[in-house]
């Protein structure tokens, strides 16, 4: 081993540790969080549930222009009326991210009438809510479709442009059952689980392009129509998060450009007991929470 070999194997632990404790400080203090005037806001499946809670955050937090974009134009259109009403100019496009070409042609049409996206919001998402046996075919295709290659049309759409300017963040919606699945979701858990592995590669390929960003949002069960039904064991212990509390994260995590964002902070704990618990541990738990039955009252959105 040559002496340079030598020495970065030495230092190598030594910054390892010199990132944790900066990581620790920097949790421990209030984050510097920057302006988002002169952003353009893109949301998808902006026109309910979190998507309409983030375009209102964003709204109020500064952001120049949001775009809102959906497949129901009459939610579309409110939305759209209520975050004009509060003084930000808001624009809605019908557009179905599973449909590659429709993407393209939308995001085309988005520069010329609006101008570039710099912060793009990955959030549309369905479930279908049933086992595999018991799936249909097309069903199954849907959700991958929307959840997990969307942001591939989308991400591919409009990240070009950002890496032009120096100047962009792509966001997405994910969920803690990309790590930590429960019966019932099949199709959700997978396409979310894919769609984690998308933005952590993202991430990471992004670490040497300036003023680009990415933020990855894991919440707990969230209280939208798309999951209504869903009883957990113990609500008291585990409340459904908010709407609009994952928005007001997930905004703030953009200004504070955090990378990863778990809700609540405990889910950090799920994941933890995941990678050292053996199975047999992990299914006590499922089994205590209610996990194994939580989707048999599922309904989704009607």
């Amino acid at each position: 081993m040559d002496l340079k070999t030598f020495g970065c194997v030495v230092l190598f632990p030594i910054q390892i540790f010199y990132y944790i404790v900066k990581a620790s400080v920097c949790w421990l203090l209030p984050s510097r969080r920057r302006s988002l005037a002169g952003e353009i806001v893109l949301i998808t499946g902006g026109g309910r549930g979190i998507g309409r809670h983030l375009a209102s955050e964003f709204a109020k937090q500064g952001a120049k222009k949001v775009i809102l974009w959906g497949r129901t134009e009459k939610c579309l259109k409110e939305t759209a009326e209520d975050i004009c009403q509060s003084g930000t100019e808001c624009h809605y496009f019908l557009c179905d991210v599973a449909n590659r070409e429709e993407v393209y042609r939308q995001a085309k049409v988005v520069r010329e009438k609006v101008g570039d996206v710099t912060i793009l919001v990955n959030n549309a998402a369905v479930v279908h809510g049933k086992s595999l046996i018991d799936s249909d075919d097309d069903a199954l295709l849907k959700s991958q479709h929307i959840n997990t290659m969307g942001q591939f049309w989308t991400t591919k759409a409009f990240l070009p442009r950002m890496l032009e300017l120096c100047n962009g963040h792509v966001v997405c919606i994910n969920s803690i059952l990309s790590q930590s699945p429960i019966p019932g979701t099949i199709d959700y858990c997978t396409s979310k689980a894919s769609s984690l592995a998308f933005m952590e590669s993202l991430t990471l390929g992004l670490l040497d392009c300036p003023g680009v960003s990415c933020t990855t949002v894991l919440p707990f069960h969230t209280n939208t129509d798309m999951f209504q039904g869903m009883k957990v064991r113990f609500p008291q212990l585990f409340p459904p998060l908010r709407q609009e509390v994952v928005a007001q994260r997930t905004v703030d995590a953009v200004r504070t450009n955090t990378a990863f964002v778990y809700l609540p902070w405990t889910m950090h704990m799920l994941v933890l007991l995941k990678s050292i618990l053996p199975q047999t541990a992990m299914e006590e738990i499922h089994r205590f929470s209610g996990s194994y039955t939580c989707m048999n009252t599922f309904k989704g959105r009607t």
